[in-house]
């Protein structure tokens, strides 16, 4: 497939509300270009204020006429599972639309977004049936139970980096629980939500109860964290933004909250590990899909034994990393997402150089012959980083490694805790009774032990610290999406 070739799968750019693909009330509009290439691919409507009260009153009236909650949940379950069907079926569109609007490779986009997506569906599926209450034994002549019920209206916002699979992870538990949902998607990759939000409807699920309204954070997003009759806000992005969220929901209704926020990942290497699996697992922990993931492994620790050895390694498999072309299958990175996120990666590789890190490769935009019209990066290695420096404190969203020596366990441990952040981590050895020393002492919430980036819809994600609270995935994502009510019988 070429780029050419896929723009035959862009949805209709517009909001989709209460079933159907709607304009824009204030006729603004945001272009949607292809990153790699800098084309206009389409534009989206720029939401107003009107526009999300629009889509969430839809939510509300599908909540309270009990169009999904009320259904009975073997059907919920099967329509959850059609849409699962649905994106299988449209798989190569979806990760088509995504590599167009996002720049990573289809390659990725295929295998680490959509696959991902479709499990999350099926996965939720399956939970419609087993949202369990109990029975509780107090004091008294009393018959004492529990329901779990829709927390309600659900705002998700999800961000640009997996656009497709972190919709899902929202969309899946809240349907599942038998919320309704407005969806705002990043201003920068809104298409494939759109897309997500027909497949639902083709599926069954009714008019109302899943929402997409494209937009800008501080509008959009902003109207829809404000916003007296919605419930609950899920999302994924910046602390920056996560502030703001938490100051809308304390001046309207104080609505639920979760959030899953950034990270400076501490991938951990000892000298007793599987030498060339801890090289290549090193190298996809910070170069996959641009090195624009919340859990890449930024921070890079090894052992002062193993140090040079490993990162000659790492060096030489960089320096042949294939940048270009999202649809060449032999690309292996391919654009970053915008200017704006282009110019924040070549400013903390400035930056990175002042401290006095040394640049041992790449760090520079890629202009070579196509790739001149596009926003590239070549993918960078830092040695010499010091703990404290800025390229070791802060989440730079980009291909760019900062190595870090230490000597022991002790000095690791501190190393990995030194940062605001607490999403994920990983640690390298052979010795068993060390990993687990470790993975005890790492103040994350998901510790790897001898792999990188292990996800599945049954494993909850979520962060320690300012990477954020509460769980995305498994059973622990129910949680956001439910209340828990008492009843007392008399008896």
């Amino acid at each position: 497939m070429t780029a050419t070739e896929a723009k035959q799968f862009l949805p209709p750019a517009r909001h989709f509300i209460n079933g159907k693909a709607v304009e824009g009330s204030g006729g603004a509009s945001i272009e949607i270009r292809n990153p790699a290439t800098g084309e206009l691919l389409t534009s989206v409507p720029d939401a107003a204020a009107e526009d999300v009260d629009r889509a969430v009153a839809a939510a509300r009236q599908s909540f309270e006429n009990r169009a999904w909650r009320g259904m009975d949940p073997s059907a919920k379950e099967r329509i959850l599972l059609r849409v699962a069907e649905l994106m299988e079926r449209d798989i190569e569109k979806l990760a088509a639309v995504e590599s167009l609007e996002n720049g990573k490779t289809f390659r990725e986009a295929l295998r680490a977004d959509v696959n991902p997506g479709i499990d999350s569906f099926r996965y939720y599926a399956g939970w419609v049936r087993r949202i369990y209450g109990e029975t509780v034994p107090v004091d008294g002549p009393f018959l004492n139970y529990t329901l779990r019920e829709p927390v309600g209206v659900a705002g998700a916002i999800v961000p640009w980096n997996y656009p497709t699979c972190i919709a899902t992870w929202k969309l899946a538990p809240a349907l599942a629980c038998g919320c309704s949902i407005v969806l705002k998607p990043s201003e920068l990759t809104p298409l494939t939500a759109l897309m997500l939000a027909e497949l639902c409807a083709e599926a069954g699920v009714p008019e109302g109860v899943v929402n997409v309204v494209t937009g800008y954070g501080a509008t959009a997003g902003d109207a829809l964290a404000r916003h007296m009759d919605v419930d609950k806000i899920a999302f994924t992005g910046s602390i920056r933004t996560a502030r703001s969220l938490l100051k809308a929901s304390a001046e309207s209704n104080l609505k639920r909250l979760s959030l899953e926020l950034g990270g400076k990942n501490p991938n951990i290497i000892f000298a007793d590990c599987d030498f060339d699996e801890a090289v290549d697992a090193a190298f996809w922990g910070i170069y996959a899909n641009k090195g624009e993931v919340c859990s890449s492994g930024s921070r890079l620790l090894i052992q002062d034994s193993v140090h040079d050895q490993f990162i000659e390694k790492l060096i030489a498999r960089a320096k042949a990393m294939k940048v270009g072309d999202p649809f060449d299958p032999s690309s292996e990175m391919g654009s970053q997402i915008s200017k704006a996120q282009l110019d924040r990666i070549l400013g903390y590789v400035d930056a990175g150089r002042r401290e006095g890190a040394e640049l041992r490769c790449g760090g520079q935009r890629d202009t070579e012959g196509a790739k001149a019209n596009g926003l590239f990066v070549q993918p960078a290695i830092f040695t010499g980083v010091k703990p404290q420096m800025k390229i070791a404190q802060e989440e730079i969203f980009g291909p760019v490694l900062a190595a870090i020596r230490f000597r022991d366990e002790e000095e690791a441990a501190q190393i990995a805790n030194g940062t605001i952040y607490g999403l994920v981590s990983a640690v390298w050895t052979r010795d068993i009774r060390l990993a687990h020393r470790i993975a005890s002492r790492i103040k994350a919430g998901s510790v790897w032990i001898n792999t990188y980036n292990g996800f599945d819809s049954a494993s909850s994600f979520g962060g320690y610290k300012q990477s954020g609270f509460g769980r995305d995935l498994g059973a622990h994502a129910l949680e956001q999406y439910t209340n828990v009510k008492s009843v007392w019988v008399g008896l």
